[in-house]
């Protein structure tokens, strides 16, 4: 027989009602699993019945909308961390993902913490349900959860959590906002310069068309920059697509992500600022799985799987391997050579002291206002540019269109 998931509600011997799923062959299997923790129960229905669905409704999208519901962004992921620091504190598990699954407005988030919820009440670990999740919760996210329940001290690893991601989410969500007035800016500005060579342009070089001398240089490449826009603009944006499209797929290749990623290393002032921002986001990640009391060895092979460049991943690969072999972590940050210096010297005297956690997140704290005051210089920098290129592409352009009309006396002859 094919294991289905059945809904289900029962009283436990506490006289608490509990609500839940659980993967079984049977209804009557659910009740034997139920009966032998010594609960009620009160009823018990396949999922797709319970919800009022239909099995294998294409409508209801089926798996592949399951999928798609179990996902969490960072914010939500932050908001569900920090419930679940103030709840497991005060009251059973059980308890506590029941109460956040019912506050949960967001489908997506429902969806979730209903499967932990289930997950849990099945009799699993907390960090083992999240793994039904999909992709709500990363593995550095649950082997922390993993780490937190096996040393009793869940709420607090939660909270240490749940201030990781708040701050990843932060530093997202300023570079974003930052961000969005120079694209829109540069939308504009695009747009503009466009609209010009293409509706304008074409119109007043229709009156030069019986001067009998040549234009000047400046209106000649204007002209022929306006009709071959005109003409293969297509074309061009065209390529654009596809040039971004290569990009993309380039970028799942690996010999290619590694070439991009270390030439991204090397962009002046962007590679840098990524430098940081990853040293960063690594030295808090460790800093944390440290606190959880999570090997160091092993923090360092889960934050290598979740390293966004592969230099960076492949750089801590190689630091696991020193440290595993007896070597320390600021002798293996150090030979990598493309950590910043102060996380390279903040982990030896993390590790000297014996305060490598408290350490490291100083050091991530410093690399953060670093990253923050060079990203808000840079674009403080980048508005005004932004302008001035626009506004000498317009100048340029009415330039060329008013050069003729001031020499219009002498083209045409007397």
């Amino acid at each position: 027989m094919r294991a289905e998931r059945f809904a289900f509600r029962a009283v436990d011997r506490g006289g608490r009602l509990r609500e839940g799923q659980m993967t079984a062959d049977g209804a009557g299997q659910v009740n034997e699993q139920l009966a032998a923790r010594g609960w009620e129960v009160l009823q018990v229905a396949p999922v797709d019945a319970a919800s009022g669905g239909e099995k294998g409704s294409a409508k209801g999208g089926g798996e592949a909308d399951e999928r798609r519901l179990l996902r969490l962004s960072l914010r939500q992921r932050a908001l569900f961390t920090r419930q679940l620091a103030a709840l497991a504190a005060v009251c059973p598990l059980e308890e506590a993902l029941r109460t956040m699954a019912r506050q949960a407005q967001h489908p997506r988030e429902r969806a979730v913490v209903g499967r932990v919820h289930a997950g849990v009440c099945e009799g699993l670990t907390l960090a083992e349900a999240m793994k039904r999740a999909g992709r709500a919760f990363p593995t550095v996210y649950r082997a922390m959860i993993a780490a937190g329940e096996n040393a009793g001290r869940l709420p607090l690893i939660a909270g240490r959590l749940a201030d990781l991601t708040d701050r990843q989410a932060h530093v997202r969500g300023r570079l974003g906002a930052a961000l969005a007035y120079p694209a829109a800016l540069c939308l504009v500005a695009l747009g503009v310069v466009t609209g010009l060579m293409v509706a304008v342009v074409p119109r007043v070089v229709e009156q030069f068309d019986a001067a009998s001398r040549q234009l000047p240089w400046l209106t000649r490449v204007v002209i022929a920059l306006s009709n071959g826009l005109a003409a293969w603009g297509w074309l061009f944006g065209l390529l654009v697509v596809l040039a971004g499209f290569g990009l993309v797929r380039g970028l799942g290749w690996p010999p290619f992500r590694a070439r991009f990623d270390a030439g991204l290393l090397r962009v002046p002032l962007l590679g840098s600022l990524w430098r940081d921002a990853q040293a960063a986001a690594l030295a808090r990640t460790l800093a944390t799985m440290i606190e959880a009391q999570l090997p160091l060895l092993d923090g360092l092979r889960l934050a290598a799987g979740t390293a966004v460049n592969t230099v960076h991943r492949r750089a801590l690969i190689d630091v696991a391997g020193g440290v595993r072999e007896g070597g320390s972590l600021a002798g293996g940050l150090a030979q990598a050579g493309v950590f910043p210096p102060l996380l390279v010297a903040m982990a030896a005297s993390g590790e000297a002291s014996g305060q490598l956690g408290p350490l490291l997140t100083s050091a991530a704290d410093a690399l953060d206002r670093a990253f923050e005051a060079t990203c808000a210089t840079a674009l403080a920098l980048l508005e005004p540019a932004i302008i001035v290129v626009m506004g000498a592409l317009v100048a340029l352009i009415i330039l060329s269109i008013l050069l003729p009309i001031l020499q219009l006396q002498t083209l045409t002859g007397p």
